[in-house]
């Protein structure tokens, strides 16, 4: 198994990142909270899984081993593929995961796109006594380093802006020009949530290309 890959990132897209080894362009799909730490032309550790299917090699990155472990115990819950476990991962850290189960916080676990009330039960019940307690060192196999907290939506869907080539001046105004979008829609009546960092960034591209 391909443990973790250290080179240079080369490029980073929406959902992940390619990272030159040895001449050797590797692509991990990884969340958005890893995607902001990667920067084109600078050295990255990360962590990774892969994934192995009939008809293709899938390799996913993440920024601490503790997160790649879990993405890989949320897989032997029912119904839980890579996708879905990523998609956690994008919404909760391990340590927010590990509450959540314990503490039975169906709510919780529901905010993940794809998740239903009925999911969110057998997730409990299946990984209660196996993802381990919040705050045990040892959940972590007691080498991942902490998580930092996670940034918001406005600087992740900045940061990747910036890494697509973009200047901080046109990202932020980008960003601004959603935040404008969704605090009108609010006015209008609609429900005021935190934005999808994925679909936030989508609006910003398309900002940024009428320009």
């Amino acid at each position: 198994m391909i443990a973790h890959l250290h080179g240079t990132v080369s490029g980073v897209g929406l959902d992940g990142a390619v990272i030159d080894i040895g001449g050797v362009g590797l692509r991990v799909q990884c969340t958005p909270d890893t995607l902001a730490t990667l920067k084109p032309g600078e050295p990255a550790r990360v962590a990774t899984s892969l994934v192995v299917r009939e008809d293709s090699l899938t390799l996913f990155g993440f920024g601490t081993d503790d997160e790649r472990n879990v993405f890989e115990l949320l897989q032997t819950a029912s119904g839980i593929g890579p996708r879905l476990a990523l998609a956690m991962l994008a919404v909760h850290s391990p340590e927010a995961l590990r509450r959540a189960v314990a503490a039975e916080d169906v709510k919780a676990l529901t905010m993940v796109p794809g998740i239903g009330t009925k999911g969110a039960q057998r997730i409990i019940l299946e990984l209660k006594d196996r993802l381990g307690m919040p705050g045990d060192p040892a959940a972590g196999n007691g080498f991942a380093p902490a998580r930092r907290a996670a940034p918001s939506w406005r600087e992740q869907v900045a940061t990747g802006l910036v890494n697509l080539g973009w200047s901080v001046r046109e990202a932020e105004a980008a960003v601004a020009a959603v935040e404008a979008d969704a605090a009108d829609a609010a006015d209008a009546g609609a429900d005021a949530q935190q934005p999808d960092v994925a679909a936030a960034l989508r609006a910003a591209l398309r900002k940024l290309s009428k320009k």
